[in-house]
C-alpha cells in the first residue's frame, strides 16, 4: 500500500480535506481532494460533498442529510467523511493526519504532534476563537478515533505571525488586560506561510526578501506584511473579523459603534456576533450578496457601492502596511478574490500610481503571473495559495 498524508480543515460550515502521497517529498498536487459545504444550512438546503482526483475526475458528488437529532451537523458530516474515506482510501495507508486549527494563541509557534494535553490545551483557546477552534478540535477528535495510533499534527493559523515586532502585537488597553492575551495575533498563517516559501519562484531574490505585501482577498479576507520572508503586521488583530471588509463579516469597525448598539438598540452578545460575522461586509453593504462575482456582474448601485468600499479599504490597509514596512518592493494578490478577480485588483492597482505601481491590463486580465506593467517600480503578481499542501509538509516532516 502506498503511504499518504491526510488534511483537514474543519471550518464553520465547511470541512475541507486532502490525500497527499507520502514520498522523500510531498508533492504539490493532492492524489484526492474534497469539501462538504453547507453544515448547519437552513432553509431546506442541504450539505453537499464533492471530491476529485488527482487528474480532476469527480468521485463523489452528492448531498448530504446532516440533521439527526443525535449528534450536532458538524459531528454527522465528520463521522460520513471518515466512513467515506474508509470507503475510498484503497491502496493508501494513511500515515498521519494535519489539521489546521486556527488558534495557537502565543503558546503554539510551530506545528506539534497531538497528544491529550495539548488538545486540552488548545481548549482553553477556545474564547480566543468560539467560531472556529470548537469546529478545529471536533475534526481532530473525529480523526483520532476513527485513526488510532495514528499520529495527529495541528499546524496553526496565528503561527506565521509571531515573528511580529512586540509592538505590532499590542493594543492600547491597560496591561492587566493584555496579560491576558489580549493582543493581535493575526489569521490566514498558512496561506501567508506557503507564499513566503515560493516567493523566489516569483520574484527575484532581493524583492522576494524585501518588502512584500501579500494581499489574501476571499470571503475572509486580510493583508500581511513581509520582510526576509518573515510577518511584520497584519490586518487581522485579536480576531478574524478585524482588518478588511470580507464577504460577510465587518472588518475594521470604531468599537463606539458597538457600544452605541449595546446602549440603544439593546443588541447583546450574541446579536453583536451574528452582525459582525454573518449580516455585514459586502453581504450587508450590498443586501444582495456575499459573492464578489454576482457584485461585479450587477448594475444595482448598491452592488457597485459594496465593491467600491471594498476596494478603498484594500487600498487604505497597503498605505498602512506600506508604512509599517517602510516602502514596498512586490505586491501579491492571493485568495478567491485575489487570484480570480481581475476588475478588484485593477480598481485597488489603480489607485496606486503614487507609490510607482502601473498594472499590465492585458496580463491582468489573464489572471498571469505577473501583472505589473515593464515600467512598474513595484512588481505585482497572482500566486495561487495552497494552505493544504503547507499542512502536509508540516506533517510529514514531524512523522517522519
Amino acid at each position: 500500500m502506498t503511504e499518504a498524508v491526510l488534511t483537514l480543515n474543519a471550518g464553520s460550515s465547511s470541512i475541507k480535506f486532502a490525500l497527499f502521497e507520502r514520498g522523500t517529498t510531498i508533492p504539490q498536487q493532492p492524489e484526492l481532494v474534497g469539501q462538504i459545504d453547507g453544515i448547519g444550512a437552513v432553509g431546506g438546503q442541504r450539505a453537499h460533498l464533492k471530491a476529485t482526483d488527482a487528474g480532476g475526475r469527480t468521485l463523489e458528488d452528492m448531498d448530504l442529510v446532516l440533521d439527526g437529532a443525535a449528534e450536532s451537523p458538524h459531528k454527522a458530516a465528520l463521522r460520513f467523511l471518515v466512513d467515506w474515506l474508509h470507503r475510498h482510501e484503497a491502496g493508501w495507508r494513511i500515515a498521519g493526519v494535519g489539521h489546521r486549527v486556527v488558534h495557537g494563541a502565543q503558546k503554539f509557534s510551530q506545528p506539534i504532534v497531538l497528544d491529550a494535553a495539548i488538545v486540552d490545551t488548545l481548549r482553553g483557546f477556545i474564547p480566543l476563537a468560539p467560531l472556529h477552534q470548537p469546529h478545529n478540535l471536533a475534526g481532530i477528535d473525529a480523526l483520532t478515533a476513527a485513526l488510532p495510533g495514528i499520529p495527529q499534527i495541528a499546524c496553526f493559523d496565528t503561527a506565521f505571525h509571531r515573528s511580529q515586532p512586540e509592538v505590532a502585537q499590542l493594543f492600547a488597553l491597560p496591561r492587566a488586560i493584555t496579560a491576558q492575551g489580549v493582543r493581535r495575533y493575526g489569521f490566514h498563517g498558512l496561506s501567508y506561510e506557503y507564499i513566503a516559501e515560493v516567493l523566489e519562484r516569483h520574484l527575484d531574490a532581493g524583492r522576494a526578501r524585501g518588502r512584500v505585501i501579500v494581499a489574501h482577498l476571499g470571503n475572509g479576507a486580510s493583508m500581511c506584511a513581509i520582510k526576509n520572508l518573515k510577518s511584520q503586521a497584519s490586518t487581522m488583530g485579536f480576531t478574524a473579523v478585524d482588518g478588511l471588509m470580507m464577504g460577510t463579516r465587518t472588518g475594521n469597525l470604531d468599537p463606539g459603534v458597538l457600544l452605541y448598539l449595546m446602549d440603544y438598540q439593546h443588541l447583546d452578545a450574541k446579536a453583536l456576533t451574528r452582525l459582525l460575522y454573518k449580516e455585514s461586509g459586502l453581504l450587508g453593504v450590498s443586501g444582495i450578496s456575499q459573492d464578489m462575482r454576482v457584485l461585479l456582474d450587477s448594475a444595482a448601485p448598491e452592488a457597485r457601492e459594496a465593491v467600491d468600499l471594498f476596494c478603498y479599504r484594500v487600498v487604505r490597509e497597503i498605505g498602512s502596511l506600506t508604512a509599517a514596512l517602510g516602502g514596498l518592493d512586490a505586491l501579491i494578490f492571493t485568495g478567491g478574490i485575489g487570484e480570480h478577480g481581475a476588475a478588484v485588483r485593477e480598481r485597488v492597482c489603480a489607485q496606486l500610481g503614487w507609490l510607482g505601481l502601473a498594472l499590465n491590463p492585458v496580463a491582468n486580465a489573464a489572471n498571469a503571473d505577473k501583472i505589473s506593467a515593464a515600467n512598474s517600480r513595484i512588481e505585482v503578481c497572482v500566486i495561487p495559495t495552497n494552505e493544504e499542501w503547507i499542512i502536509a509538509r508540516h506533517t510529514a516532516d514531524l512523522i517522519a
